[in-house]
Parts: C-alpha cells; sequence; structure tokens
C-alpha cells in the first residue's frame, strides 16, 4: 500500500467508542487499570478510617467538627497521621498477595488476608508510635482505625470481586494469527483468573498458519482489519503469526496503530498478562534486542546497597529466632546445625550456600544429589517446621553480606542440576546472568520445584525476573515473600 493511500485511508471518518483500559507503566513494569482504582480504592478507605476512628472516639455528645478539633486541639493533625496509617497499611496488604491480578484465594481466604495484613499494619504502627511517640494518636484510635479497615477492604473487595470479570475493566484484545504461536495464549492463559485484564474477541487467521485455534474462534477478514478492529471496539491487537514472511500486514496494522489501537507481539503479550516469559514463543534475537536485561553499574550499585541494608537488619532482627533454631536442631540428633552445598551462582561460578540442616545427617550417603520430593522422609521434626517458615534459609543472609547472593534472584541450584537442565531446558544458563537469591519472582508465583518440569517453569519467571529486575520490583518481591511464609505456599 502506498503512502498517500495509507494518508488517505487514515483521514476516512471511521468512528465507534473504543474500550482502552490498557495497563499503566509503574517503574519498569505495568500496572493493571484494574488494580490501581482497587488501591486508591482501599486508600481512600484506610485514609477515612483513620477520621472515623477520632470521630467516634471523641464526639460523644459533642458533633463531629467538635471531635476533629479536639483532636487536633490536644492532638495534632489527623491527616499527617492518616497518611502514615496509609503507608503502614498497604504494604501490609500487597505482602498477602492482595494486589495480584491473578489472587485466586476464595473470598473467606481474601478476608483472612486483609485480616492478618491489618493486624501487622497495627503492629508495625505500634513500633513506629513507641519510636516516635510524637506520632501516637492513642490506643483506642488505633484499635476503632483498625476494625474500621477491616470492615470498610472487606466491603471493597467484595465489590471488586463482583466487578472484576466486568468488560469495564478488560481490554477487548484481536490476534493477528491462528496457528501454534497464537494458540499458546488460549491454552496458557485459559483459567478467568488469567484473563481478567483482557478479553478475547477472536483470531484473524494469517497466511502460513497452521492448525492451531479451534475454527469457531477464528474472525474471517471480509474488510479492512482498521475497520474489523473499530467494529468490534478492540483495544489491542496481538501479533502472533506461525510465519512473518509471507503477507505480513504491516500497513494495515499501521493504520491501526495511529488511530489509537495498541499492536504488541505474542511475547511481550504474554509476558505481560501472565507475569513469565513463554520458553515456547522465545528466539535468541528476542534476547538481543528486547529492552530490558539491565546490568549497569547504577543497577548493580542500588542492587549492592540494598542487600547490604536489608541483610544487616534481618541478621539483626532474626538473631534470637536463628540461636533457638540451632539449638533444637543439635538437640534433636546431636548433628551439624549449619549444612553446607555447593551451588551455582552468578555467571557460573560455585559458591557454598549455607543453610539450617532441616534432613537427616544421611540424607545422601553416595553423595548422588536428589530433587526433595513432597512429604520427604529424610527430613527431620525440626526440619520439617523450619521449613514451612522458611527459617531454613536465614544462614544465607551471610551469603547476601558475602557478596555470593543477593536478596532476591533466581534460587541457585546444585551443579549437577544445572548441567543436566542446561542440556534439556532452553536458555537455561541465562538466569546465572544475575545473583541468586534467598527469594524470588519464581518462589511467590510458583511452588516448590521438585523436576525437570517444574525447572522449566520456574525458569519462565526467572527469565521475566532477570529482564525486569529493578529496585521496585525487589522490593515488591521481598513484600510478597511475607504471604509465601504465612501461608507455607511452595514448601517441602
Amino acid at each position: 500500500m502506498s503512502e498517500s493511500s495509507l494518508i488517505g485511508r487514515a483521514s476516512q471518518p471511521i468512528t465507534t467508542r473504543r474500550n482502552s483500559a490498557m495497563p499503566v507503566r509503574i517503574f519498569s513494569g505495568r500496572v493493571h487499570v484494574s488494580l490501581l482504582i482497587l488501591a486508591l480504592a482501599e486508600i481512600c478507605v484506610v485514609f477515612a478510617a483513620v477520621y472515623l476512628a477520632v470521630i467516634v472516639r471523641f464526639a460523644g455528645p459533642s458533633s463531629v467538627s467538635g471531635a476533629i478539633a479536639f483532636f487536633h486541639a490536644t492532638v495534632g493533625s489527623i491527616w499527617p497521621r492518616g497518611l502514615l496509617v496509609v503507608a503502614v497499611t498497604l504494604p501490609c496488604l500487597a505482602s498477602m498477595g492482595l494486589y495480584q491480578l491473578t489472587q485466586r484465594a476464595r473470598f473467606s481466604g481474601i478476608v483472612l488476608r486483609i485480616a492478618i495484613a491489618v493486624l501487622l499494619s497495627e503492629a508495625v504502627l505500634g513500633l513506629i508510635f513507641y519510636l516516635a511517640p510524637s506520632l501516637f494518636v492513642g490506643r483506642g484510635i488505633v484499635g476503632l482505625e483498625g476494625l474500621f479497615a477491616l470492615a470498610g477492604l472487606t466491603l471493597v473487595r467484595y465489590g471488586f470481586l463482583r466487578l472484576a470479570d466486568e468488560n469495564i475493566f478488560r481490554r477487548r484484545v484481536l490476534v493477528w494469527g491462528s496457528g501454534a504461536r497464537a494458540a499458546n495464549i488460549t491454552n496458557k492463559l485459559r483459567r478467568r483468573n488469567d484473563q481478567r485484564g483482557f478479553n478475547l474477541v477472536g483470531f484473524v487467521k494469517a497466511p502460513g498458519d497452521g492448525d492451531g485455534v479451534p475454527d469457531h474462534q477464528i474472525l474471517a477478514l471480509d474488510e479492512e482489519l482498521l475497520r474489523l478492529a473499530l467494529r468490534l471496539d478492540i483495544a489491542e491487537i496481538v501479533v502472533a503469526p506461525d510465519d512473518r514472511r509471507g503477507g505480513f500486514p504491516i500497513a494495515d496494522l499501521l493504520e491501526c496503530r495511529m488511530r489509537g489501537v495498541e499492536i504488541c507481539d505474542v511475547l511481550e503479550f504474554f509476558e505481560r498478562e501472565s507475569g513469565r516469559v513463554d520458553l515456547a514463543l522465545v528466539q535468541p534475537s528476542w534476547l538481543i534486542f528486547s529492552k530490558g536485561f539491565r546490568s549497569d553499574v547504577l543497577r548493580l550499585t542500588t542492587k549492592r546497597m540494598f542487600d547490604i541494608v536489608v541483610g544487616a537488619t534481618v541478621l539483626l532482627l532474626a538473631a534470637p529466632i536463628a540461636l533457638l533454631t540451632a539449638i533444637s536442631i543439635f538437640l534433636e540428633d546431636r548433628g551439624p546445625v549449619l549444612y553446607r552445598q555447593t551451588r551455582v551462582g552468578q555467571n557460573g561460578r560455585l559458591f557454598s550456600m549455607l543453610k539450617f540442616r532441616s534432613m537427616r545427617i544421611d540424607a545422601e550417603p553416595n553423595g548422588e544429589a536428589r530433587w526433595a520430593a513432597r512429604n520427604d522422609s529424610r527430613v527431620t521434626r525440626v526440619g520439617k517446621l523450619i521449613r514451612k517458615l522458611r527459617i531454613d534459609e536465614l544462614p544465607q543472609v551471610i551469603n547476601v553480606l558475602a557478596g555470593h547472593m543477593s536478596f532476591v534472584g533466581p534460587r541457585p541450584e546444585r551443579p549437577e542440576f544445572v548441567e543436566s537442565l542446561a542440556q534439556t531446558v532452553p536458555y537455561y544458563r541465562e538466569r546465572h546472568s544475575v545473583k541468586p537469591g534467598i527469594t524470588g519472582w519464581a518462589q511467590v508465583r510458583f511452588n516448590y520445584g521438585s523436576s525437570e518440569k517444574d525447572a522449566r517453569q520456574k525458569l519462565e519467571y526467572d527469565l521475566y525476573y532477570v529482564k525486569n529486575h529493578s529496585l521496585a520490583f525487589d522490593l515488591m518481591v521481598l513484600v510478597q515473600t511475607v504471604e509465601v511464609v504465612v501461608f507455607g505456599i511452595g514448601s517441602r
């Protein structure tokens, strides 16, 4: 198509209402509009809970304005304290996994998570008020604020769950392609929770596509692509043909892009919606040319400073728990407290990773590496408890301070497993381009891996982290690790 004809078509008055609820870019990632609205609503709820607590606590026979005036006169301004409560409560909610679009817990499980988050925020606020008495608002107000926040957050969540699947929060998506690459969308994003960010309208068959998508999902293209997109109220077109060499609609896609329809590659779309990189779609050129995979001096410096600060803090706060754990391990079988195991670190370098010993002394009598199994008989009684609570990982803080590991990153594997997996799982060695971590994106999004199949799926999350890692991402993973510990997700 010539440039002049494209300009002429772009000026035609083709108009329709379009769903444009695209993800919002924050830091180096994207946040779905529905989650952003949810977070803003919950900020308002928590902030209002502080004011309501003041009114209920001091109103009595006086008016609402009188209660607020009394608090101002005797304690101070309410709004700075309200912002403090919000700043503490939101990370606590995030630590319970409540800002994940793919949250699969039942409503009762969500209420439990809200209750734990509120209790956690109350404890943190108590510590802050102890260290900074000038901010204290009174035990009565803190207690009432917690009750009001719990009730308000529960109501907001109930409403959100009722509306989350409505099209108002979902982008209408059309896929250009109907072969094997396009079928990855329906095969791997098939659950309702996986599709909370988009509504898949259909597929358009591309030249050279094989069988992949059922016929009833394929739309007939008997008009211009732009007219089809606008008629179907499409917000985004995902490009997923099996072969781009023949009949690729560059002019049509450009025309759609100029009219405000978002265009993205299927790998980018899958990465954004699932939080992982689909190995079936990855090509070496994507690893070379795609954005991300940062290793600049600023990122390395901030990550190292983050590790030192967090590591020193955890080591100080967890010292009593570590001492009690060491005594318990020794008393059970009089064996060594710590367990050293060779693992593969950044750029393939080997190091000795420290853990509290959770298995019998003769767990591997022949020295042969074995995958940990569910209900593994080699795990001791103390080991079962410390594994469930992830206390066995505490000594790895020493590895972090020594520079062998980071707090957040792909979990380090044993050399025997790495050699085996590198032969069968594509791009497995690329996970070693960053330091391994005590916790990681795969740990908060995937269960404990104990097979080659699990390792492949965990690698998809690890590659997503390697591509998108940042200080904000590390903080988010660290916060969400609290949910993993509290609910024992993935522990064995």
